[in-house]
């Protein structure tokens, strides 16, 4: 994941108009339960269940996204999904747009599309349907489950803007009959078609107006429990913890302190300097403008063409650097500065 996707744990949320295309391709039974375990703002998941009497469930890591989504009716846990348990075959929608990353831990190798996909498939019920938003070229990690456990699959391209910078594909599909078995040579052959797709060149946009329409099933309420550590409250009483406060003082390195004005003005190159070495680094601001700075040294490469008397054209390519500032504010948004770009969350 490039780094202000890190920064933004991995949010990149569905637009808008490529959720109503979703929603035009459900039929909503009269009462159901619906999750999404990355609801980030809560903003795609809520215009697909528009009109819809649902149980709505999230997860979000981010506690800001976590509050946005909560404040639009979507009852969500601040946690990481992977440290969620729900009951098996408990919902009858589920909604999948998992971070584009690797796995983080000792064996880092996995994708976290497989990963995210594998651990919350049980929890859709027989006959449920599955909304899987993930990069085409990442089908293929996925095709082996998806074959096994799903019928009636379904692959369109999106084709907003934004999705198109990372060739974002919806699987659509049912989950399959808990018991229900396929011979060897079916599922040979769902993971090859599957496979297949995921290199495909040109696929069927989703469009405005629905060529298939999937039921979801009617279901009870869901009950959703974080195994895992509450985060922020750990971090809100460490600073109160004498353990703590003890091991500190061996563990962290104390943070130097640049004070006082230097004796000549500093011209671009000191600042440069500071900035990336760090020490332009920290936490800046009041309220809604406190944010945290990060420096960074960035190389781009310039391209030009210069054509000779003779009609020859030659290429050039010359890098540089250039320095980035990210920007993280108290609300949760980002923003990332350079003087080649500026682009906000």
């Amino acid at each position: 994941m490039r780094p202000h996707g890190k920064t933004k744990l991995g949010f990149f949320p569905l637009p808008v108009p490529e959720a109503e295309r979703l929603k035009n391709c459900l039929a909503f039974a009269s009462e159901f339960a619906a999750l999404d375990p990355c609801v980030g703002d809560g903003v795609a998941f809520t215009h697909l269940l528009h009109g819809a009497t649902a149980h709505r469930y999230g997860i979000e890591i981010d506690a800001n996204r976590a509050e946005q989504a909560r404040a639009l009716r979507i009852e969500t846990l601040q946690a990481n999904a992977m440290d969620v348990r729900c009951q098996p075959e408990a919902v009858s929608l589920l909604y999948l747009n998992p971070p584009y990353d690797w796995e983080a831990g000792e064996s880092n190798n996995q994708r976290l599309e497989a990963v995210f996909l594998e651990h919350t498939y049980g929890w859709l019920k027989s006959g449920g349907v599955l909304l899987f938003v993930i990069p085409q070229p990442r089908l293929a990690k996925c095709a082996r489950l998806l074959s096994e456990h799903f019928a009636d699959l379904r692959v369109f391209k999106l084709s907003d803007p934004a999705c198109l910078q990372y060739k974002q594909i919806a699987v659509l599909a049912t989950r399959r009959k808990r018991h229900a078995r396929l011979s060897d040579a079916a599922l040979l052959d769902g993971v090859r078609y599957l496979e297949a797709l995921a290199t495909r060149a040109e696929l069927e946009p989703l469009g405005d107006t629905a060529g298939v329409r999937y039921e979801v099933p009617a279901s009870e309420p869901a009950v959703l429990t974080n195994l895992g550590l509450p985060l922020d409250e750990v971090e809100d009483l460490l600073l109160e913890s004498a353990a703590y406060r003890q091991a500190g003082r061996v563990l962290l390195p104390k943070m130097n302190d640049v004070k006082g004005r230097p004796l000549t003005p500093l011209h671009g190159g000191h600042v440069g300097l500071l900035c990336t070495a760090g020490m332009l680094n920290g936490v800046f601001g009041e309220g809604e403008a406190r944010h945290i700075a990060l420096w960074r040294s960035v190389k781009f490469t310039d391209h030009w063409e210069e054509e000779e008397e003779d009609g020859t054209k030659i290429l050039h390519d010359r890098e540089r650097f250039s320095h980035e500032l990210t920007l993280v504010f108290a609300n949760g948004k980002t923003q990332i500065l350079t003087h080649e770009k500026k682009n906000g969350p």
